[in-house]
């Protein structure tokens, strides 16, 4: 890397105006591919991000941010940066957080370029090394430039992908009485969306989470005399049944649910009858009142279906539950207005339906106002969560420009 190459190439008495943003981040985006590339060549799974904390340490600690703590987590990473330097008092003006995920998936990746990954059964098949190198190539530009009131708080969360990051972060070691901020943000590239272009929605915007298993009971016997045994997996075909009629036959079409039963396991050879069967799943809902009537009716379905066939069956939910993800709508309004002001009405989208997806920036969103947004990563790319899927390095200077903007056209910047 060439010093010229890492040079500003705007006037900082411009840094504040948008056309200045989006010209000094495009300038700066081969560098900032580089690095995406590296992290998404090493993706490590949640709360083992060890190489992509120090990574992200190295390039803060080059940019100049003012504080970094290593703290929350066990791999996150939070900075500051304090805006104009010739202000007297450095705590004058807002406090604005922007939150990424740094975390890989246990997938077997497939693609063949040259930043694959190294790691077997590892990879970034959700973007959030895109989403790392956006809040870096940030944070670089703001620790550059500076120019804005109050300081920003950058937050790089380990485990978001079903493992608890956030909640760890958050309510188990009280981020918030440590790093409180006015507004929070975060990005999530999306598949499907034309590249670079933003997404909006207020008030509900990613479902709840909760991950469950289904312990089924019966007796074991031979495979060729099944009246002497009684089949738990011929319950839990019962069970899976039930719950997917339940949810078509008691639940409005208007109220999202879904019920995903992504595992059944039971028995060990082709000629005997189980004693037991283990179901899996996921749920997820865009209402707490709907979450807490389905659980209640999915623990009398289960415990009644295993009952009427001579069994038992017993529901156990997973701790890691994530709740609704609530955008708060005067934050999401100020958010827009700044996309459609940086980007132009025509890249920005607000008629996006709520998704079923989930994400644990809605712990986040219940302890400050603040806006989960999308942005584009193009209609050719694969899904979120495939082995063939990759961040589009294109919108790095995009999501990196919405973050900056945010900071400097905050309405509490007053």
């Amino acid at each position: 890397m060439s010093h010229a190459d890492d040079a500003p190439i705007i006037d900082p008495e411009s840094a504040h105006e948008l056309t200045a943003i989006m010209a000094q981040l495009k300038a700066w985006q081969p560098l900032a591919k580089r690095t995406r590339q590296v992290i998404h060549q090493a993706p490590e799974l949640g709360f083992h991000e060890h190489k992509t904390r120090d990574l992200i340490i190295q390039k803060l600690t080059e940019y100049g941010v003012d504080e970094i703590e290593t703290r929350f987590g066990g791999t996150g990473v939070v900075a500051v940066i304090y805006g104009d330097p010739k202000s007297a008092d450095q705590n004058e003006g807002p406090t604005i957080g922007l939150r990424a995920d740094m975390d890989a998936l246990p997938i077997e990746e497939e693609n063949t370029f040259s930043h694959i990954s190294i790691h077997k059964n590892c990879m970034h098949a959700c973007g959030h090394d895109g989403h790392v190198t956006m809040l870096l190539l940030a944070a670089k530009y703001l620790a550059t430039f500076r120019g804005f009131k109050g300081k920003v708080i950058l937050y790089f969360q380990p485990a978001e992908e079903g493992l608890g990051g956030a909640r760890q972060m958050i309510d188990d070691e009280k981020l918030f009485d440590f790093y409180p901020a006015d507004r929070v943000y975060a990005l999530h590239n999306w598949p499907g969306i034309p590249a670079g272009k933003m997404a909006f929605k207020p008030y509900n915007v990613m479902a709840s989470t909760d991950n469950f298993t289904i312990h089924v009971e019966g007796k074991g016997g031979h495979a060729g005399m099944p009246q002497t045994s009684n089949d738990p997996l011929l319950m839990a075909m019962h069970i899976y049944q039930g719950i997917q009629g339940m949810v078509s036959r008691t639940f409005s079409p208007l109220d999202p649910v879904v019920i995903s039963v992504t595992q059944i396991h039971g028995g060990d050879t082709f000629n005997v009858i189980a004693d037991s069967a283990e179901m899996n799943g996921t749920i997820r809902t865009q209402s707490d009142e709907v979450r807490e009537d389905l659980l209640a009716r999915l623990e009398t379905l289960v415990t009644h279906m295993a009952k009427a066939f001579g069994g038992s069956a017993r529901f156990e939910l997973s701790d890691l539950e994530n709740p609704v993800a609530v955008n708060d709508l005067e934050a999401t309004h100020e958010a827009t207005t700044i996309a459609r002001n940086l980007f132009g009405d025509e890249n920005v989208l607000t008629d996006i339906e709520p998704m079923m997806a989930g994400d644990d920036f809605s712990y986040f969103l219940r302890h400050i106002k603040g806006c989960y947004a999308f942005i584009g990563n193009g209609s050719d790319s694969a899904p979120l969560h495939n082995s063939f899927y990759d961040f589009n390095d294109e919108i790095l200077p995009v999501g990196a420009a919405y973050f900056a903007a945010l900071v400097y056209g905050s309405p509490l910047q007053g």
